[in-house]
Formats: C-alpha cells, sequence, structure tokens
C-alpha cells in the first residue's frame, strides 16, 4: 500500500485510489515500512518544513528514500537521529565513490543497448523505458531496466543518478550502468534517459549519458505538442522538428558505435483518444519510423520496432 502526503488536503481524500494523509500518524495505519521524497525541489533543496516532517518520519521507525540533491546523511542532527531509532537514510541521489572516466569496456558488454532519448525533460523517458522493459520481459527475453535517475533507481533499487556525477565521470558512470546491466543478465538493456541535447540546461548529462552507455538503438521520446523547452531560461527554446531530432542523435553517435533512432514514443496524455491517433500517424509520416503512446495503447509496437531493426 503506497499513501501520499499533502498538508493542504483532507486525510485520506484519494488521489487516483492513492490515500492522501496530511500527517505522519495519519499514514501509519496503513502500515508503511518507508518514507519516499518522491518530488524535485528546484536546486534540489529540502524546505524547513520538509527536515521536521522526516524527522518524524524517522521517529516513527520509517526508512526514508531521498532522491534530492541535498544529502540526508550529511545532516549529523538527522543521521544520529536515524541511528537512534534503527533506521536507513538512503540518498538515492549520492554516486558511488570510485567512479572514473569511461575505460571502453561499454564497447563489450554483449547484448543490445537501447537508449531512450528525449526532446525535453520530464516527458516520460523513464517511463517509456519501463514500459519497453516490461512488454519484453512479458516475450521471455532476457530484459533489464537500466536506473540512471533517482526514481529509477527507486524503483528497481539500483543504479546511479548520473545528473549527480562530476561531469568528467558521467560517461564512466554510464558505462559502470550497462556493463551492470549485463552481469544482472540482460541480454536487452534498456538504458533510461536524462536531460536532451537540445535542453540549454540539462544537454550536458544527456551527452555524457549518450556516450557513456554506447546505445546500438535509440527511442526518441516526446510530448505532442510541446514545441518549446520547459523551465529554461532566456527563452523561448523551440524544439526543433522529429526528422530534425532524429538526424541529431544519429550524428552525435560514438564514430565506434554508431546508433539510429527505430522508434518514436509520444506522450499524448494531454490529447484525446482520436487527437493521440492522428499525432502518432503524423509522427511516423514524419520520420517514416514506428511510433506509439507505450502508456495509451500498449508497447508491443515500439519493441517489434527495436527488435527489427
Amino acid at each position: 500500500m503506497a499513501e501520499s502526503f499533502d498538508l493542504t488536503r483532507a486525510a485520506c481524500e484519494p488521489e487516483q485510489g492513492v490515500p492522501v494523509v496530511q500527517t505522519v500518524n495519519d499514514a501509519l495505519r496503513f502500515n508503511p515500512t518507508a518514507a519516499l521524497v518522491g518530488v524535485a525541489t528546484q536546486g534540489g533543496r529540502f524546505p524547513p518544513a520538509w527536515i521536521e516532517l522526516l524527522e518524524t518520519c524517522v521517529v516513527k521507525g520509517l526508512d526514508v528514500e531521498n532522491g534530492l540533491h541535498v544529502f540526508l546523511n550529511d545532516d549529523p542532527e538527522l543521521r544520529n537521529l536515524a541511528a537512534r531509532h534503527g533506521v536507513e537514510l538512503r540518498d538515492l541521489r549520492r554516486p558511488p565513490a570510485d567512479l572514473s572516466t569511461a575505460t571502453g569496456e561499454n564497447l563489450s558488454v554483449p547484448g543490445t543497448i537501447v537508449l531512450t532519448v528525449g526532446s525535453d525533460c520530464a516527458i516520460g523517458k523513464m517511463t517509456v523505458s519501463l514500459e519497453l522493459d516490461l512488454e519484453a520481459r512479458r516475450r521471455g527475453l532476457r530484459s533489464v531496466f537500466v536506473p540512471t535517475g533517482q526514481t529509477g533507481i527507486a524503483i528497481a533499487g539500483w543504479g546511479i543518478s548520473v545528473d549527480a556525477v562530476v561531469a568528467d565521470f558521467i560517461a564512466g558512470a554510464a558505462e559502470r550502468l550497462v556493463v551492470e546491466g549485463a552481469r544482472r543478465g540482460g541480454e536487452l538493456l534498456w538504458v533510461e534517459g536524462q536531460g536532451s541535447l537540445v535542453h540549454p540546461v540539462y544537454s550536458g548529462v544527456t551527452l555524457g549519458l549518450y556516450h557513456g552507455s554506447v546505445p546500438h538503438k535509440l527511442v526518441l521520446c516526446h510530448q505532442a505538442g510541446h514545441t518549446e523547452i520547459e523551465g529554461a531560461g532566456g527563452g523561448p527554446h523551440p524544439i526543433p522538428a522529429l526528422a530534425e531530432l532524429v538526424e541529431l542523435h544519429e550524428r552525435l553517435a560514438l564514430p565506434a558505435r554508431p546508433a539510429a533512432v527505430v522508434a518514436i514514443a509520444l506522450n499524448t496524455r494531454d490529447l484525446g483518444e482520436d487527437d493521440a491517433r492522428a499525432a502518432i500517424a503524423a509522427a511516423e509520416a514524419e520520420t517514416a519510423l514506428p511510433a506509439d503512446d507505450p502508456v495509451r495503447f500498449g508497447a508491443a509496437k515500439l519493441v517489434d520496432a527495436v527488435l527489427d531493426a
């Protein structure tokens, strides 16, 4: 059972079937074992009121999963409080201490590496990767989702949040992840994409992840109807046409491992069903590639495209 904290709403008012509570005490009747900091604040900082909330979680015996850039274990008072109550503070974004640059081991990983790339941030690259992995595993394939961000790590239980890695070591972190994915039995590795090559703020992590994971194939993600990058100052920052994005991503692949965009994953959440299907058809006409919304209409078509490419 999962529940959500919302200090502004009445306790237990459901949100899509998930109970909403106002206090930690209200949540305890659902027998939780952990509290997840499941939002991303500007700059990754904790508002002061949240520290008090997290202290209450610790006192009530809940482990804390933290996805922000500020690490709970760096707070001596909170760390000592957790030790006294026998709970664990897990900083999902803390990178391994021994990361370094890529070595070339990524090029010898057996199997097929597929990276989701996007026209913008926060449009569903992780969700697409998860849906494609789920569909592949339903078919009996040795498929592994490779987490590269804090939410993916919380879902999969392993990974490295590449946006918290020293810039020189991002490719090395991505290399380590695909090597680990293969060691976990993956013959088809779905690497969770981050950022966007055309984003004026977050393109650096995107390119490091791209070159470090050295994918064989790419799935291009786009939110239907969006024409400008969101959340970046100094704009407007127009999103190039899908055909241009396909060409850009293929041109920026490492010469040692050329990669092709093999499918378009559309996020059609803002559209009705007829308009969603029309957007999918338009993407296919523009790019001459298979397209679909894997959340709305299933991932089979996109997995077929990856396997057939």
